[in-house]
């Protein structure tokens, strides 16, 4: 990959309360990185809010995982939203049109509403879901990140401090499992991957196994 282009995200997770016609809304927004991390997302806030009259999610993530081949801000997105119950069209599709709006990816939100008696007609909904974004995303701040990929470097015991001292010293996310070998899972800008690659097999004489 060549000149990997920094993408737009929520700073951080946040969450913005307010009211319309006595009915509360609740808009929760988080920076996520798959699929699978924006759905747990919005099972958390369902959980939470699981007496809600709706809880409507929406979110943009890359369609797989973060890897060599597919690095997270690079990959395809996969959008998605629901109207939990709302009229079709008044609720996820306002949330989602926001994150778009916004160029915002790796983002995950969700809308709750406990509804307070009186009837908001479809535009009046698509309004609030759309505030409730907002104001949440307004609430976490939006950075630029750079694109990442992640590779797992597989060596034996013998080599696995020369491996972890090269992760340490690049400053690199990563997570290491001791079983029969070890094991690193890395996170690295896509734009020093291949550079870091070099250095671990030059320093293990090429013992090391990347995937």
């Amino acid at each position: 990959m060549s000149d990997p282009q920094p993408f737009r995200t929520v700073a951080s997770r946040a969450r913005a309360t307010f009211e319309i016609r006595r009915s509360e809304f609740i808009g929760y927004i988080a920076p996520v990185e798959t699929v699978e991390e924006a759905a747990a997302f919005v099972d958390e806030v369902r959980n939470r809010h699981a007496d809600a009259t709706h809880n409507v999610p929406a979110y943009r993530v890359p369609a797989g995982e973060p890897s060599r081949s597919r690095p997270t801000g690079e990959a395809m997105l996969r959008e998605y939203a629901s109207d939990d119950g709302e009229p079709t069209g008044s609720a996820g599709k306002p949330a989602l049109n926001v994150l778009v709006q916004q160029d915002l990816r790796n983002v995950a939100a969700v809308v709750t509403r406990y509804y307070g008696g009186t009837n908001l007609g479809v535009g009046g909904l698509a309004r609030a879901y759309s505030r409730g974004v907002k104001e949440a995303i307004d609430a976490a701040g939006i950075t630029e990140r750079v694109p990442h990929e992640q590779f797992t470097a597989t060596v034996e015991y013998d080599d696995s401090g020369t491996v972890r001292g090269i992760l340490e010293s690049a400053g690199v996310e990563f997570d290491a499992t001791y079983e029969s070998e070890v094991s690193f899972s890395v996170r690295v800008p896509i734009d020093a991957a291949a550079a870091l690659r070099e250095r671990l097999n030059d320093a293990t004489s090429g013992r090391v196994a990347i995937e």
